[in-house]
């Protein structure tokens, strides 16, 4: 492959990772993720899942192995800057993603760093509030927020980078079953690719169409 274009969305080789005083938490984990896959990732808890999606945004540094996205190596957090456009991460807990003023200041922050003006930053986050149906909570504090809610506006400020990929970690935490069946309508709707780590299985198989297993530090499967 020789072009970004034909090139693997996202490559991840001989994946390497110990914290200090324990086993390999991942060795020599390899996968590739094409445009539109929407892949499970699962495991055990403390399995390495969430190490893993963090490590491919460049959140934890690279101890060995390769990430490369559209072709891009990885490395150094230059790197990590360009992928973090092309790939979003969507936290465990949403409390982790929210720190601004108001719901609209959340999603706005984004667009801002990228270098958008404030009202093209403005304009962008509100038609992603739209489209999410989320413009009414535009002016809430999102510890005001119910946990769907809080949950839909981490997803808006991911949406509104407008990723390629999507890593999703445990979304439907401590939803109740109305909020989960909202964002799983939320999430079908969407065109990027995703992996998804979450413990409902009838969650994933209504959104993912193959499932990679993370055990001993191994990737043991490709379902």
């Amino acid at each position: 492959m020789t072009s970004a274009s034909k090139a693997p969305l996202l490559e991840v080789k001989q994946l390497c990772h110990q914290y200090i005083g324990q086993k390999k938490i991942l060795d020599e984990v390899s996968f590739s993720i094409e445009s539109g896959d929407r892949v499970a990732l699962v495991g055990d808890n403390g399995a390495g899942k969430s190490t893993l999606l963090q490590l491919i945004v460049g959140l934890i540094p690279i101890q060995s192995g390769e990430i490369m996205v559209q072709s891009l190596k990885a490395t150094h957090e230059r790197d990590f800057i360009k992928v973090r456009t092309m790939i979003g991460l969507v936290f465990q807990d949403p409390d982790d993603q929210l720190f601004c003023p108001s719901v609209i200041e959340d999603v706005m922050f984004g667009p801002l760093n990228q270098g958008y003006s404030l009202q093209d930053a403005e304009q962008k986050s509100l038609a992603i509030l739209e489209q999410l149906q989320l413009t009414h909570l535009s002016q809430r504090m999102a510890s005001d927020l119910s946990g769907g809610e809080k949950r839909l506006v981490t997803l808006a400020t991911v949406l509104v980078m407008e990723p390629k990929l999507l890593l999703l970690d445990e979304p439907t935490n401590a939803l109740d079953d109305k909020a989960q069946q909202r964002l799983l309508s939320v999430l079908r709707s969407l065109e990027q690719g995703m992996i998804v780590i979450s413990h409902d299985k009838d969650f994933l198989a209504q959104l993912t169409d193959r499932s990679l297993l993370l055990k001993a530090g191994k990737l043991t499967a490709s379902l």
